[in-house]
């Protein structure tokens, strides 16, 4: 008898324990990401099933107990390696709360940087996982019975056990060449005013290529197209306000999306729920 599939349900939640992260309790059957990116640390516990994703240009399945950690403003994919979906418990954590957790470990550290391969450290999933129950029971559970004080200290023991045992120094970089140079001013033209229209033939004139030249630049230093890079850029702009209570048609029409409808098919694309869910 075949296992019983997954469904597709998030719930994404804080924790005032964590300023400004997010959090969230998922399970997917043939819900598919698209390429997107997350301004904070994406650290995914993956609790039964499989998931496969494409990152760094190669193709990774991140199967259960393993922690496929993603460094902040990286492309990534997600969908299914496996017929019955994935279930798993994410934290997206703040770069400011992770280097300060890294300077306590070391005062000479920088900015913590993971290599692409998945971490498969059983004690590390645990810890994991447990602090992240932990933090999702504050929000469930009576004020009174719950215990924040257990809640932070599992999940400093967590983020300190990763940062200790898998975080390296972030690589050096090399001195900006002429084509970094001009993906900048591209993403540059690209972020200025979203809701402005920006043609192809536009932003090739900004960096003197022709639009063939200027797509395939773009696309290759950054992962995704000009129009999607800009889609998901306005997505994650858009996050504070809906945070804040402002409606989704206004966000998607600050934003730069041409009606509600077209803002919530790519946030659903990016989040896995809709952006009425997310808030």
């Amino acid at each position: 008898m075949s296992a019983p599939r997954f469904r597709n349900a998030a719930r994404y939640w804080r924790s005032p324990l964590v300023p400004d992260a997010d959090m969230v309790t998922a399970e997917y059957y043939d819900h598919a990401f698209t390429p997107h990116w997350h301004d904070a640390y994406t650290v995914p516990v993956i609790e039964a099933g499989a998931e496969c994703y494409d990152y760094r240009g190669s193709r990774y399945v991140a199967d259960a107990g393993s922690v496929p950690v993603i460094n902040p403003g990286e492309v990534h994919t997600g969908a299914r390696a496996v017929d019955t979906g994935w279930r798993y418990r994410v934290f997206y954590l703040p770069v400011p709360f992770v280097e300060a957790l890294a300077r306590e470990l070391s005062p000479r550290a920088a900015s913590p940087w993971f290599a692409a391969y998945i971490i498969r450290d059983d004690d590390l999933a645990r810890r994991l996982v447990t602090a992240h129950c932990a933090l999702e029971n504050l929000t469930r559970a009576d004020p009174l019975a719950a215990d924040p004080l257990a809640a932070e200290t599992a999940l400093l023991d967590a983020v300190t056990t990763l940062l200790a045992r898998h975080a390296l120094e972030r690589p050096s970089c090399a001195p900006p060449a002429a084509d970094a140079a001009r993906v900048a001013t591209m993403k540059a033209r690209l972020a200025d005013d979203l809701p402005e229209p920006v043609t192809l033939a536009e932003l090739a004139r900004t960096v003197g290529l022709s639009t063939f030249h200027a797509a395939r630049l773009f696309s290759r230093e950054t992962g995704l197209a000009p129009h999607a890079w800009r889609n998901q850029l306005r997505i994650a702009r858009a996050l504070p306000a809906l945070r804040a209570g402002a409606s989704i048609a206004h966000v998607a029409a600050a934003s730069g999306f041409t009606d509600q409808s077209h803002f919530t098919r790519h946030f659903k694309r990016a989040f896995g729920v809709a952006p009425g869910r997310w808030r």
